[in-house]
């Protein structure tokens, strides 16, 4: 029976790798870490990583690998179970209090992942009777959770406030019961940060609620860590926070909603993907309980990562590379042509900088890009390591095309 698809599906392939869309995956040998090992799919060998969500280079802490291992002894591998039945342990209560203390929150649930939260939240908060207002960047997690939800959809362009209060306006006008801003904090192929001031104070007169993925913010953005609504002063404003485990805060996996008491409990109740998953394995939630610790002391950390990001972006516009403007330690290098994108990242491998070629469908069509992402880890003899090799690729790639 297969066979008459096997066909249709290898021609759709090769169609991917004629457009040069094709993502190989690379595989390392070795923890994550400002330096990796790589074993296949490229020039093997230690090579500079660039490309991971290693914000604050806590990957590889070797106070979080001890929490990791303490942990295991105590509590276990894996639940086995949804957190309802019997996958309930101390370890991930203490973490969703802890959670909700550090971003100024009443309550935290916690999910596999944020793709869990986000799909999460939408369907079981949200009716046909209601309305939800999604910037148009937003994370595929949110769009496919507002998919699954009944409510009216409304879409505005990035970041744009005018046609933000148009939509709600119609939402407004339309009978919404309720209305629901989602942004992300932080855009994650161009490091855009979102308004969120002026979001709120559009939320405050239209009487609707505002939800936030500070997913590539919690941890460093900010000036306690605690992402975009601390860094805009609305951490009081903000009604749902969500987010990831699996980047600043140890790099593992794991996700969570944090938000007003009533949303979370509801959430425990009714939310598909936290009742049917199993809970977050207990490894997992102590080490991140380490890493919140550690952000109590993290100060030099998010400042090596400032001047880590800073001196990335000055050098390779200096050196003539449009590099997206911002201050975020996403720096995307803007390539356009997505088989070129390709090639630049594998000439960057050869000269031991692992960089990701993004195209389509992550981003627009003709919009490919390196994204560069810059870790505490990194030295300042890492930085400038990898912008001669953005140098020298550039000029290799030139000859080739030639």
């Amino acid at each position: 029976m297969f066979e008459s698809v096997r066909e249709d599906l290898r021609s759709t392939l090769d169609e991917i790798r004629a457009a040069g869309l094709h993502k190989p995956e690379r595989v390392i040998g070795t923890p994550q870490n400002a330096a990796v090992a790589v074993t296949s799919g490229g020039a093997a060998g230690e090579v500079l990583n660039f490309c991971a969500n290693n914000y604050l280079g806590l990957a590889d802490h070797p106070e979080v690998v001890a929490a990791a291992k303490d942990a295991l002894d105590r509590w276990g591998y894996g639940m086995a179970s949804v957190r309802f039945i019997c996958g309930t342990q101390e370890v991930h209560k203490e973490l969703e209090a802890r959670l909700s203390a550090f971003l100024g929150q009443e309550d935290t649930i916690l999910y596999s992942s944020c793709f869990d939260a986000n799909g999460g939240v939408f369907e079981t908060l949200l009716g046909a009777e209601d309305a939800v207002i999604s910037d148009a960047l937003n994370h595929a997690s949110i769009i496919d959770g507002i998919r699954l939800s009944k409510a009216r959809r409304f879409r505005y362009a990035n970041r744009d406030l005018v046609e933000l209060e148009a939509r709600l306006k119609e939402a407004t006008e339309g009978g919404a019961r309720r209305k629901l801003i989602v942004t992300d904090g932080v855009f994650s192929m161009d490091g855009y940060v979102a308004p969120l001031a002026e979001i709120c104070d559009l939320a405050d007169r239209y009487d609707a609620m505002v939800m936030v993925d500070d997913s590539h913010a919690v941890g460093f953005v900010g000036p306690g860590g605690r992402g975009t609504p601390e860094l805009h002063g609305v951490m009081d404003r903000v009604d749902i926070i969500t987010g990831t485990l699996g980047k600043a805060l140890g790099g593992a996996s794991g996700g969570y909603v944090a938000a007003r008491a009533e949303i979370v409990e509801l959430l425990r109740q009714r939310s598909r993907p936290y009742l049917f998953s199993n809970s977050l394995a207990p490894v997992i939630a102590a080490a991140s309980l380490k890493v919140l610790d550690l952000l109590e002391s993290a100060g030099d950390l998010r400042e090596q990562l400032a001047a880590n990001t800073a001196l990335f972006r000055t050098k390779m516009t200096e050196a003539g590379f449009e590099v997206l403007p911002g201050d975020h330690a996403i720096a995307p290098v803007m390539i356009g042509d997505a088989a070129e994108a390709a090639k630049m990242a594998e000439l960057l491998l050869e000269r031991g900088v692992y960089v990701i070629g993004f195209s389509y469908p992550v981003v627009p069509m003709g919009a490919a890009r390196i994204r560069v992402q810059l870790s505490a880890a990194h030295s300042t003899a890492d930085v400038e390591r990898a912008v001669a090799a953005f140098i020298d690729a550039r000029a290799a790639l030139g000859t080739a095309g030639a």
